[in-house]
């Protein structure tokens, strides 16, 4: 096989700055909901990009789920590789694509923590088995093996009375990036794609059109 050789041609739509308007989050929606409409698979799926102490960039896919006053929220294990990347440097990127679409989105800026009520809000929102993955799992961390795990949630599972409110791991809750860049990217013919981004200054968007 000569991956050289491997080519798609991207002629589905065209994106111009008059399109994209003066509101990169509403926009944003705009294409979301577009991508659910065409059934894209795990539409709200997104590479998130951190930085470790030793300045290696390191890339995984989550789920997103919240646009909160402009900002992009999700829920991971604080001691997680990524959980203590963002302590290290709380600078990260989001990056969507939406390939049935011919679509990417790539969104820049600084990551907080949620309250601990937005986190306690979405915890008890998950099913039951989530809520018990979130407490056994010491994610990122080396286990043994599978067997390992599965014997966590079987012994946390016969703990609980049936009756009993799981609580929220301290370890376990959301995050919020805060986009000061986002540009989006319309796949076009022989590879001269369309590119708008948008850049936050002095509290306003600024939009500029980007060679492919």
């Amino acid at each position: 096989m000569n991956l050289a050789e491997i080519r798609k041609n991207y002629m589905l739509y065209r994106l111009t700055k008059e399109d994209t308007g003066n509101d990169p989050i509403e926009f944003f929606k705009t294409w979301l909901l577009q991508a659910i409409d065409a059934q894209v698979p795990e539409p709200t799926a997104m590479a998130l990009s951190t930085v470790d102490l030793t300045n290696r960039p390191k890339s995984r896919i989550v789920l997103l789920k919240g646009i909160d006053n402009g900002n992009f929220k999700f829920f991971t294990n604080y001691n997680s590789q990524k959980g203590k990347d963002i302590e290290h440097n709380p600078f990260g990127s989001l990056l969507f694509f939406w390939k049935e679409l011919e679509r990417q989105v790539r969104v820049e800026g600084m990551i907080e923590k949620l309250s601990p009520e937005e986190s306690d809000e979405y915890f008890y929102s998950r099913p039951v088995e989530s809520q018990i993955g979130a407490i056994v799992s010491q994610q990122s961390e080396v286990i043994a093996n599978r067997e390992y795990l599965d014997k966590q949630i079987l012994s946390v599972s016969e703990q609980l009375d049936s009756y009993e409110k799981i609580k929220r791991p301290i370890q376990w809750g959301g995050y919020a990036l805060i986009p000061d860049s986002m540009e989006f990217w319309q796949g076009r013919e022989s590879r001269l794609h369309d590119r708008i981004r948008f850049r936050l200054r002095d509290g306003l968007w600024f939009k500029e059109r980007l060679a492919p």
